[in-house]
């Protein structure tokens, strides 16, 4: 084992809390519990700020794959800390494949990515949106709807999440929240979609669901919507 390896893993275990490992895996079907080792998320961010300012950080983002889940994690927040576009990317682009599970997926947020909304827009386009990997395709989603839905939003952006294809729950998953969110924050440019029955009556039925449990939508909205479910 890479003696920087052995180093982050001897930390990570100081830190894990036995009980949180058990409530946690849980959540996470597609991750064996053997691989949690139970550190919560604030102490594992309050490590990746640490750690970040170290010459070892470099290096541990050339170690892949990782073993456990809390290292994937580490290896995340370490990519939102490198600060410069092109070379968050190419990290992303190493990393994203080796993701397997959404809560990993899901707290990638480079803040470098609302600097540059055009580059990652035409990334997306031509590559993780399209990809078959699971977990690439939903981080993408998700870009779009962190990214996209308030002032970058132009009617480009449904349509990109409306035209993805996949039977993987959780691409469809993201693509509902993606949808439920564009009624929050885009309700005229998105309800459309729905009128249109435009998504797979799962993923249609499952928007309207993620949107009526809004606290941004209002009731009367809510009832129309919920006359827009569709029987399967």
């Amino acid at each position: 084992m890479n003696p920087i390896e052995q180093t982050v893993r001897d930390r990570l275990f100081a830190l894990a809390d036995l009980g949180y490992r058990d409530f946690h895996a849980k959540l996470m079907p597609t991750v064996e519990k053997d691989r949690i080792i139970g550190v919560r998320t604030p102490a594992l961010r309050a490590f990746a700020i640490e750690f970040s300012k170290t010459e070892e950080a470099a290096e541990f983002l050339r170690i892949l794959p990782h073993r456990y889940y809390e290292e994937d994690n580490l290896h995340g927040f370490l990519i939102e800390r490198i600060g410069e576009y092109e070379p968050t990317v190419a990290a992303l682009d190493r990393f994203l494949p080796y993701v397997d599970n959404w809560a990993t997926c899901d707290l990638m947020s480079p803040k470098v990515f609302g600097k540059h909304r055009p580059q990652i827009l035409e990334k997306l386009r031509a590559d993780w949106l399209c990809s078959p990997h699971t977990y690439t395709c939903r981080y993408a989603i998700g870009i779009l709807m962190r990214h996209f839905l308030r002032d970058a939003f132009t009617p480009e952006i449904p349509e990109l999440v409306a035209s993805v294809r996949s039977e993987e729950y959780y691409v469809r998953m993201m693509i509902a929240w993606f949808f439920a969110s564009a009624l929050c924050d885009r309700y005229d440019e998105t309800i459309p979609y729905l009128i249109g029955r435009r998504l797979d009556p799962w993923t249609h039925n499952k928007s309207i669901q993620k949107a009526i449990e809004s606290r941004q939508i209002s009731d009367e909205t809510k009832a129309y919507l919920r006359t827009l479910r569709v029987k399967r």
